[in-house]
């Protein structure tokens, strides 16, 4: 009995998953055809390739400064915050 609930949550699970990505795809697909048209709004894309575009056009500086400000505001992985306060200052 217990192995049938779990079968059907699994179902259920993935069915969710599935809607909901179809949904997603859907409302970009209105968006990208209506708001750039209607709006001038920009469009939206799943892979960000805008990003990668301006990372690949940055100088070594530009990126270096970038880094060094989201290191600023998001912190730094394996880095203690007392070694961070000398690169800030």
């Amino acid at each position: 009995m217990k192995a049938r609930w779990v079968v059907r949550g699994l179902k259920i699970a993935a069915i969710a998953i599935v809607a909901v990505t179809v949904f997603g795809f859907i409302l970009m697909s209105l968006w990208n055809w209506l708001a750039p048209a209607v709006f001038g709004a920009r469009t939206i894309t799943f892979w960000r390739h805008r990003m990668r575009e301006r990372w690949a056009r940055m100088t070594p500086e530009e990126r270096e400064r970038f880094r060094r400000g989201m290191r600023n505001r998001c912190g730094h992985a394996g880095v203690a915050a007392e070694d961070l306060e000398g690169e800030r200052a």
